[in-house]
């Protein structure tokens, strides 16, 4: 079963919310989208931050003057959403199948946000 989004909402300075079709809810804060990029870049610093924790940040990632927070998004084809970062980062594209592979615990079961009762 292919799953798709059946609402997205952006909060720039928060997270990416989405309601799929089968009835979770994912919530992937912006950091965690900037960290989880699946941009070769990005795949490249994750690998080397993993073989070595002290690895230097790039210097885009450094310089940043204020929380990082998600600029706009645009819909790529009906598969993906690409968003532009603060910081100048946007060579991601996030297709609906990595994020449901990457979502954060504590996805929900409710459009809402609030899980069924017991």
């Amino acid at each position: 079963m292919i799953l798709k989004p059946l609402h997205l909402d952006l909060k720039k300075e928060e997270c990416l919310t989405i309601h799929w079709s089968d009835g979770i809810t994912s919530r992937y804060p912006i950091a965690y989208l900037r960290r989880m990029s699946p941009s070769a870049e990005a795949k490249k610093m994750r690998q080397e931050m993993a073989d070595n924790p002290l690895t230097v940040l790039p210097q885009s990632m450094a310089n940043l003057t204020g929380p990082l927070t998600a600029l706009d998004a645009e819909l790529v084809g009906n598969y993906a959403i690409r968003i532009r970062f603060s910081d100048g980062h946007d060579t991601g594209i996030f297709s609906w199948q990595y994020l449901r592979e990457i979502a954060p615990e504590g996805d929900s079961t409710e459009p809402s946000g609030e899980s069924p009762a017991p």
